[in-house]
Order: structure tokens, then C-alpha cells, then sequence
């Protein structure tokens, strides 16, 4: 059955090529001489027009071929990044990449199927995308893709790091420890040294969390040691002061850390922490109101029994 659900057929093959040949093309920032993106809009999942263009995503050019790196939310947003690509190059698509399993940043792969292009992510992407398939197709905005959103899993799985070659230029792949979340990943372009974090860093939008907190502070001040020249967050724009970027970041998740622990040690109940929880946080961030809830929900339950 699983085989059968992701098994390649002519028909999915020409409704792809029909959706890259129509759709509009997403608007592109040349950020660096041949890196592209795209920013997403600060919009929430539950919106009512949704439709899932809320993530960073874009392309490396090298000599010979593309990279794409992150797809969108739906397939009609990858159709658009596609219909991008083929605008500004004639080169193939070699790969895609995802930096991470949501489905704002995996549900545009089906757009990019084709014989010689490669999926690429973590170690554990393909398992964590095929537990969550049905919950993230169920919550996708079926409505804007007449049901044309379905999972790829990656053929390519980075373990540790590897290089991928595009022709005169390279990306150096690392995957992470649980951070964000089980399966994150960063992109680097040697060539202009530009870092695409995936959802291990936002600015402006209040941080997501679906993984390992202590785990994700690590992973950041992992990151910081090795400079880079810009970096491309998961959400929000690319920062002018990289150090303040993580700086917020992290005082987010270490307050928020910090007060759920404090609220459970004083006996009160989730509902309770979460009217306090990181509220000096709350002028600093957008969507706190929605997010961080969200964020409480999924910690409060975890530190109670810790």
C-alpha cells in the first residue's frame, strides 16, 4: 500500500507539467548572484484563505543545473516556484530540497516529480513524512489545488553532511539533532556563502515548536559559530544583524522554557501558564496570539512529567 500510494504514474506526470506550464510565477529576490527567494506572508494555517504561501522557499542556479529548496504549502505554490525557476533559467532541476517535514515547506514537491530530478532531506524526513501524510493532506488547502497536493518522499536522506553539485557551484547539506523539529536541515551555497536555515531560525513571526527546545537552543548556538554572509530563515526576511536574529530567537524559546516550568512548579494548569507564558515576548513577535498557545500546548504536558 505504501508503495502503491507514491508510485509515479503518466497521468501525475501530466498534471504536473500542465500546472508548471499555467501557473503564475512566484515573485523572486535575487538575494545573492544566482539565490533566489521567495518570502512567505506572515499567515496563519487555520486562516480561512489559506493556501499555502506562508514559508521561504526559492533556488540555487550553479553551471549545469538547479536546486530548488523548499517547495510551499501546496502544490499550486510549487507549480508557481517551478514556473519561477523556468523563467529566470533554462537549466534543469537537479534537486529538491526540504529543510524539514511541515507542510509549508513539503507540499509543492509533487510539482517538481519528473525522471531526473532528486528529492533530498534529512535521515529521518521520509519516516516523519509518511506518519504525518494523512494529517497534513486532511489540513491542506485542498481548495486552491482541486486535490492535487499528495507527499514525496526523498530519495537522497543526509545523514551527517553532504556536498551537492550544480555545476561550478556547491551546497554543503548538514542535518541537525532535534531542534525545530526531528528532521531539520541547513543549506549552504559555498559560492556566495548564504545559509538557508529552514525553520531552525524566524524573524518576525513568532517561532514554531514541534521538536526539541533545549535541543533547538544548541542547535543555534551551534550555528552562530560559523559566519556566514546572510542567512535565508524559514519564515520572515533575511536579517541585517544576524547575532540579534538568533538573540531574539533564542530569549523566545529560553523565556518560554522558563515559565512553564516556573507555572508548573507553582501548581497552576496549562490554561493558566498559558496566559503568562513568554508574555514579554508578546509585542516582539507576530501571530504570538495564535502561536504561542500552540507552543505551551505542546510543552506544558511534556515538562509536567519531566
Amino acid at each position: 500500500m505504501r508503495a502503491g500510494f507514491f508510485r509515479m504514474t503518466l497521468p501525475w506526470i501530466m498534471i504536473a507539467a500542465c500546472a508548471v506550464a499555467t501557473a503564475a510565477p512566484l515573485e523572486m529576490h535575487e538575494v545573492a548572484p544566482g539565490v533566489y527567494v521567495h518570502q512567505g506572508a506572515h499567515r496563519d494555517f487555520d486562516e480561512p484563505d489559506y493556501e499555502g504561501d506562508i514559508a521561504n522557499i526559492g533556488f540555487v542556479v550553479g553551471d549545469q543545473a538547479v536546486a530548488v529548496i523548499d517547495t510551499g504549502g501546496s502544490f499550486d505554490i510549487g507549480s508557481a516556484l517551478a514556473q519561477a525557476v523556468a523563467k529566470t533559467t533554462p537549466l534543469p532541476i537537479r534537486y529538491v530540497i526540504n529543510t524539514h517535514v511541515h507542510p509549508d515547506h513539503i507540499l509543492g514537491n509533487a510539482a517538481f516529480v519528473g525522471d531526473k530530478v532528486r528529492f533530498v532531506g534529512h535521515a529521518q524526513l521520509a519516516a516523519a513524512m509518511y506518519e504525518s501524510q494523512d494529517a497534513y493532506l486532511r489540513a491542506a488547502p485542498a481548495r486552491a489545488d482541486g486535490g492535487k497536493n499528495r507527499i514525496v518522499l526523498p530519495t537522497i536522506k543526509i545523514s551527517e553532511t553532504k556536498r551537492l553539485d550544480l555545476g561550478g557551484r556547491t551546497l554543503l547539506l548538514q542535518s541537525w539533532p532535534s531542534a525545530h523539529s526531528t528532521t531539520d536541515l541547513t543549506v549552504l551555497d559555498e559560492q556566495t556563502q548564504t545559509l538557508w536555515t529552514g525553520d531552525l531560525l524566524f524573524t518576525e513571526r513568532t517561532p514554531s515548536i514541534d521538536g526539541d527546545v533545549k535541543g533547538w537552543i544548541q542547535v543555534i548556538d551551534a550555528i552562530r559559530q560559523k559566519p556566514v554572509a546572510r542567512l535565508v530563515p524559514g519564515h520572515g526576511p533575511s536579517p541585517k544583524d544576524q547575532a540579534a536574529a538568533w538573540n531574539a530567537q533564542r530569549r523566545y524559546l529560553q523565556t518560554l522554557l522558563s515559565d512553564i516550568a516556573q507555572g508548573i512548579a507553582q501548581g497552576q494548569d496549562m490554561s493558566d501558564v498559558m496566559q503568562h507564558a513568554a508574555a514579554q515576548e508578546k509585542d516582539r513577535w507576530q501571530l504570538f496570539d495564535v502561536i504561542n498557545p500552540r507552543n505551551v500546548n505542546l510543552l506544558f504536558p511534556k515538562m509536567e512529567w519531566q
